[in-house]
């Protein structure tokens, strides 16, 4: 979400999605039911939020950093957002890209009239985009590479809103999922290749749109059904839904990590239970990856279900041998490498009279720089475990994405420097084995991976980009230059 982000130098040790989106038409209270859906989207960014409302005649926006709670704490603040008709959004920043001016939804006041735009997904030709407008006269109020769609849109020559603002997305390359507001009324599309989540859904007269189905669990919301890859979805005022195709069609490949790790298992993806996928990747990994063990451990709370299907598929007894604070925030925000590793020891805290003398496997579902996984280890160790064999409910994370995840560059991969037995070794455990590019896409209802059309984007694990990225190759990153990048032109 920031032009900056692909090239950053992150302290964390997770993949993070980086911004949610939720929007709502013809609800009273509509900025009220849009906070409400935030807050079950809170996990796909936590550092900012922000909610437009438009009541008919005027759009009204507040934006803050923090959590959904925490801006709009009060009803005093959403009383500030009349209408019948609200979108927000969540983020987490970037470094350069924190501040308001970052915050979303973004709004313009266009020649057509008012124009906000909320964005999940990173646009990887913006840097280039953004230079041509700027030469051509724009003028940015920030670094985000969603303002660049709201410039194109402005600038556009077609004569009606829409058609404008197909045209500036014919122009993009990239993942996007979008809800926008005009007067006229709501916008929800994705992507030609659908990316980055986005689902429609129905409460009462009110047509709601989320980045995830569990936000319609908590708003009281019926799921109609997902926006299709390539689909413009409009609705007014009067409740009427209109669907638009004007991209063409393309092999859908959705990202495959939302299924992995991004989603909240409570969430359905294209009709599959998020929590039921990550269980038979567990299942799918001791299949491949069996270990002579005593207990099967999650870390927790990502690797609890993946350690489910595993320990019903092996047998060995589920035990929960780490215990997790929920009251700790994100470890990579802090100052110092020592006052990381104490949050680290704060956020996780090992069930000594659970691990010690015992043989144990642990279930994450991810290893990125690995220092999470050595800390995690450690603990284990000093908790009296008598062997630790760590198993990973994802292939291994050898490559950057460039559409919308909150990832280190390919240098601070561990599984881009050293291979399966290096990365054993410098965490500390026993054995190490990730489930296969296989055996996920099994877990997720697929035969396998198919190489010449593969169902899914998994270009953090394989390099195999499905879109141009045009920035990139501009920066001339030799690394990462290796990479094989497909075209859907």
């Amino acid at each position: 979400m920031n032009l900056t982000h692909p090239f950053l130098d992150r302290d964390g040790d997770k993949l993070r999605e980086e911004c949610g989106i939720f929007g709502v038409i013809g609800a009273r209270d509509a900025s009220a039911m849009a906070a409400l859906g935030l807050h079950a989207l809170q996990h796909r960014g936590q550092e900012a939020v922000g909610i437009t409302s438009f009541d008919g005649s005027e759009f009204y926006s507040r934006r803050g950093l923090g959590h959904v709670a925490q801006v709009f704490a009060s009803a005093e603040a959403l009383a500030e957002l009349p209408g019948h008709m609200a979108s927000g959004h969540v983020r987490y920043s970037t470094t350069g890209g924190s501040g308001l001016r970052n915050v979303q939804p973004l709004f313009a006041d266009l020649a057509s009239g008012g124009f906000s735009i909320a964005h999940n997904g990173n646009i990887s030709n913006a840097m280039t985009l953004r230079h041509e407008l700027v030469q051509r006269g724009a003028i940015f109020q920030s670094t985000s590479d969603t303002e660049v769609i709201i410039h194109l849109v402005a600038t556009s020559r077609y004569p009606t809103l829409l058609d404008r603002f197909v045209d500036a997305l014919r122009m993009v390359e990239g993942a996007y999922s979008l809800i926008c507001m005009t007067k006229e009324g709501m916008i929800a599309c994705r992507d030609p290749l659908g990316i980055r989540p986005l689902v429609m859904g129905r409460i009462g007269d009110a047509i709601v749109f989320a980045s995830e189905t569990v936000a319609f669990d908590i708003v009281g919301a019926e799921l109609i059904r997902q926006i299709e890859p390539g689909e413009l979805v409009q609705v007014d005022h009067q409740g009427t839904i209109s669907s638009h195709r004007p991209f063409g069609l393309f092999p859908a490949r959705p990202c495959i990590f939302e299924h992995v790790y991004f989603s909240r298992p409570d969430s359905v993806l294209d009709g599959r239970s998020v929590y039921e996928v990550r269980k038979r990747i567990g299942v799918e990994l001791a299949r491949e990856a069996p270990a002579e063990a005593d207990l099967i451990i999650p870390v927790p709370d990502s690797g609890v279900p993946a350690a489910i299907g595993y320990a019903q598929q092996s047998g060995i007894p589920f035990e929960l041998g780490i215990i997790r604070s929920h009251y700790v925030g994100r470890t990579f925000i802090q100052p110092s490498d020592g006052a990381r590793h104490a949050d680290v020891k704060r956020k996780h805290n090992a069930n000594r009279a659970i691990v010690e003398g015992k043989r144990i496997v642990l279930i994450d579902d991810s290893i990125v720089r690995g220092t999470t996984s050595l800390k995690i280890v450690q603990m284990m160790r000093d908790a009296g475990a008598a062997e630790i064999h760590m198993r990973i409910a994802s292939p291994p994370t050898e490559h950057s994405c460039f559409y919308g995840v909150d990832t280190p560059e390919r240098s601070k991969l561990l599984a881009a420097r050293m291979d399966i037995a290096a990365m054993a070794a410098f965490i500390h455990a026993d054995s190490l084995a990730f489930v296969s590019i296989d055996g996920l896409y099994r877990a997720v209802g697929e035969s396998g991976r198919a190489n010449a059309c593969p169902q899914f984007c998994d270009a953090c694990f394989t390099g195999d980009y499905p879109t141009r990225l045009t920035d990139l190759a501009e920066r001339e990153l030799p690394d990462l230059l290796t990479l094989p990048v497909k075209s859907v032109a």
